[in-house]
């Protein structure tokens, strides 16, 4: 199968969608792989590398989009890259569809399969190639957070973990999944006093089993959300609904009760992000304020960290892009229903029930796609 890599050229997005070793894997198993100039920069990883590994390098992303049978990419297709897909091709990425309803409309018109990362479901629930970018995420918005806190960027002048006689932080985080875990075990580790509230009476009682009295677990329910949420100085936004738009956890009163200068994280915000208040951010200017509480809504946080991320995810998809290349697409979906779940557009049809309900599309079910 021909493979191609283009540049991501989504703002200040430096991460790349395929690595030279994940070159050198595909090339053995007898594929060929097509890389544009400069995919791998921002990641520290250059050209002469991928030829290394036997790569054909080429200058643009026209190229790319034109010859290759399979897209594999980092972030959502950009409006002038969805106009050059086409149909008969696959692309493998995030693509984050519920909040996004012009590049569904863009992708379905185009006529590709698009397969999502974040909506490959293993058969515990778990999502294999979320998670690398969420573990990322988590710990970057304990990072974040504890920049937002600091005068200088609006917060209310407060150091995370405090010193000997002056109380540290209080830290809330809503949802102990990955990116919940990760933000509450980082927030811990700067001695910050960490709650963490759930609607999972086994996940609560397995982040109380890890950590004891090191952190309070709350269930979570409006009256605990709020009664937290207020009283918190640094806020972590960490749900997720797979597919789906994020609901909306903070509302606009409830943060005109927040104390001024505390911080919202809002690491929910590439599925429409779950304060009322939140809107996209980016690296370049990655916060803003309303009604005295700091939002920070970057909407690839792990990005900024592209080398680290990078191969983190290269972990996680490499197993998959050689299913599909070894198999190509109707192989690797009937044989895998993990890959199955992660098919969001087929020929002009929504096929992930999640998508189709938030953006008010028929469904088509994934498994009758195959039949087309």
């Amino acid at each position: 199968m021909l493979i191609g890599v283009p540049k991501e050229i989504k703002v200040e997005e430096y991460r790349v969608g395929v690595t030279p070793a994940s070159v050198r894997e595909l090339v053995a198993h007898g594929h060929r792989v097509l890389v544009q100039q400069g995919a791998g920069s921002g990641a520290g990883l250059d050209d002469a590398a991928y030829r290394g590994a036997g790569a054909e390098m080429v200058e643009t992303p026209a190229e790319i989009f034109e010859r290759a049978e399979l897209i594999v990419k980092v972030k959502e297709p950009q409006p002038d890259e969805c106009r050059m897909l086409r149909q008969g091709q696959l692309l493998f990425t995030y693509l984050h569809l519920a909040p996004d309803p012009r590049q569904t409309e863009l992708l379905l018109a185009s006529g590709v399969t698009a397969i999502a990362y974040e909506t490959v479901r293993e058969k515990d629930g778990s999502l294999p190639l979320l998670t690398p970018m969420s573990e990322v995420a988590g710990r970057m918005a304990i990072q974040a957070g504890a920049m937002c806190l600091e005068k200088t960027h609006g917060g209310g002048g407060i150091l995370l973990g405090g010193v000997p006689g002056v109380r540290p932080a209080r830290v809330v985080v809503l949802g102990g999944g990955v990116v919940g875990s990760n933000a509450l075990r980082m927030a811990m580790g700067l001695e910050a006093d960490v709650t963490v509230l759930d609607r999972s009476v086994p996940r609560l009682t397995e982040l109380d089993q890890l950590y004891g009295g090191r952190l309070d677990t709350i269930y979570s329910i409006r009256e605990t959300l709020e009664e937290q949420v207020l009283n918190a100085d640094l806020v972590i936004g960490a749900v997720l609904i797979p597919g789906a738009a994020t609901p909306k956890l903070v509302s606009r009163e409830m943060l005109g009760r927040m104390r001024p200068g505390s911080v919202l994280v809002d690491v929910a915000i590439d599925q429409g992000g779950c304060f009322e208040t939140s809107r996209p951010t980016t690296h370049a200017d990655p916060s803003y304020i309303v009604d005295g509480i700091v939002h920070y809504c970057v909407a690839n946080m792990p990005g900024a960290v592209a080398h680290t991320a990078t191969y983190a995810l290269n972990n996680a998809t490499l197993p998959y892009v050689l299913e599909l290349a070894d198999k190509g697409f109707p192989g690797a979906l009937a044989d895998d229903p993990r890959l199955l779940e992660g098919l969001n557009v087929h020929r002009g049809r929504v096929t992930h029930p999640a998508v189709a309900e938030s953006l008010g599309y028929d469904h088509l079910p994934a498994s009758e796609a195959l039949a087309l």
